[in-house]
């Protein structure tokens, strides 16, 4: 065995080594790319986009400025290539694609999967999907045009149309030869399906299976318990549930006959399901999809209707407040304590609400166990009511010297309290029941709960036992 030949250490410039090292998108990173933008340094650019991922360059012109981002993309051409495009969030991705060339367009399109090229096609008007269609060659436009066709938010629209298959009575070595002797194999696969003389997916074999068995081994023998097939028109979440649920890598898409058409990957599959865990947090704070890329009027569009819808609840606690006038304007110290109530209500009855929405996305309250989870909601906000109740007993009866005020607020406590925690899942199941996205509505519709009984609770009883 003979040693590598020694070779020569070539000393790197400075300004080249801060480019090699590992690269974290950061305030200096954004810095020299605008840097170099302004001075039309196309060079420089390109040594500093080098070492980026796609998503850090996606990220970097997420980040500057519009005139900014519109004079880097100019700049830099077809350094934008598809891989950015993907990464890039929606908001802006057409804007970037509106200052690119056809010609840089076409390169960037060509080097993408068929499911990538339809996830950025699809939020495009209608004539820029053409100049998108027009990029492409004639297959791959056949290819779009159909994903296209399928219901939005489907399993055809997630799947991309680059898959391996072989016919189900191959053996291993059949299969090698096979994926040797072809040169437009997906850059990624992790199965070969295997399909039956009409085409139609029966199960899959792992790579790490193919690669580890006899070349006279059937593949037959060698299939994954875990295969399942979804159809074109099944909803994409159910397709992600079902990936996380069942620990997939890869599924067959099949048409109306049964045939196979697609296949759907883990990647795609857990980006669905990331979307709509970012939907759902956006939605419990009523802020919708927004990104820090919109607008300011965008932003006030889409916060306006549930600040309104905020307003009006806040104006039916005021009117339950105001049925009390006659016990405040009597003992002043209620309007000190009733924040509390309300309060502690809200935040009792959010964790409830937060739980059950979370709940509902990931499947794991249903019709089955729905009782119990309001039982177990009921008692613990019970508990706790109690348990809060003893301490505003006290604080109330020492701050105001009236242990009769301490005695309202520890039952209205205990009183808003319990209703929190059945409120928290009850909101979320009957809005979900009425098909209304939980996490859309269910806040506005606790907290307006927890206000009013709460409210109504310590002044109805104030003006019982005070007056």
């Amino acid at each position: 065995m003979t040693d590598a030949p020694e070779t020569e250490e070539t000393p790197v410039a400075e300004e080249d080594r801060s480019v090699d090292e590992d690269y974290a998108l950061d305030n200096r990173a954004v810095a020299q790319v605008l840097e170099a933008v302004a001075e039309g340094d196309k060079a420089r650019l390109t040594a500093l986009f080098e070492p980026m991922h796609a998503a850090d360059i996606a990220d970097l012109l997420e980040q500057v400025e519009p005139d900014e981002r519109r004079q880097l993309v100019l700049l830099a051409g077809s350094l934008i290539d598809g891989e950015v495009l993907s990464e890039i969030n929606e908001d802006i991705r057409e804007e970037v694609i509106e200052t690119l060339t056809s010609e840089q367009l076409a390169d960037a399109m060509r080097e993408l999967e068929s499911d990538d090229v339809v996830d950025i096609i699809e939020d495009l008007d209608e004539d820029r999907q053409e100049a998108v269609l027009d990029a492409l060659d004639m297959v791959d436009r056949i290819a779009v045009e159909q994903a296209l066709s399928y219901p939005e938010y489907s399993a055809g629209r997630l799947m991309q149309r680059e898959v391996v298959i072989a016919p189900e009575h191959w053996t291993v070595g059949d299969t090698i030869d096979h994926l040797r002797g072809q040169d437009d194999l997906p850059e990624q696969f992790y199965h070969v399906i295997l399909v039956d003389p009409r085409h139609r997916p029966v199960s899959y074999v792992t790579l790490g299976r193919i690669m580890s068995s006899p070349r006279t081994t059937p593949l037959a023998s060698i299939t994954e318990e875990s295969f399942r097939k979804f159809e074109v028109d099944e909803y994409e979440g159910d397709v992600a549930y079902a990936f996380n649920q069942y620990h997939l890598i890869s599924a067959p898409v099949t048409d109306a006959d049964g045939r196979l058409v697609g296949v759907i990957t883990i990647d795609d599959a857990m980006a669905v399901l990331d979307e709509e865990h970012e939907e759902d947090v956006f939605r419990l704070a009523g802020v919708g999809d927004e990104s820090l890329s919109n607008s300011t009027f965008e932003i006030v569009r889409r916060r306006f209707p549930w600040l309104g819808v905020n307003l009006l609840t806040a104006i039916l606690a005021s009117v339950v407040i105001s049925l009390f006038e006659d016990v405040l304007s009597a003992v002043v110290a209620l309007a000190v304590l009733m924040p509390i109530v309300a309060s502690m209500g809200g935040n009792a009855g959010t964790q409830s609400m937060t739980v059950a929405v979370r709940a509902l996305a990931t499947r794991d309250l249903t019709g089955s166990n729905a009782w119990r989870v309001v039982r177990r909601e009921a008692m613990a906000g019970l508990l706790n009511g109690c348990l809060f109740a003893v301490v505003m007993a006290f604080v109330g009866s020492i701050w105001f010297g009236e242990p009769l005020i301490g005695v309202v607020i520890a039952v209205a406590m205990v009183v808003n309290l319990l209703v929190a925690g059945l409120s928290g899942v009850l909101v979320p199941l009957t809005l979900e029941r009425f098909g209304i996205d939980p996490a859309l509505a269910s806040g506005t519709f606790v907290t307006t709960v927890t206000d009013v009984v709460g409210f109504f609770a310590f002044l109805g009883l104030a003006s019982l036992v005070l007056l």
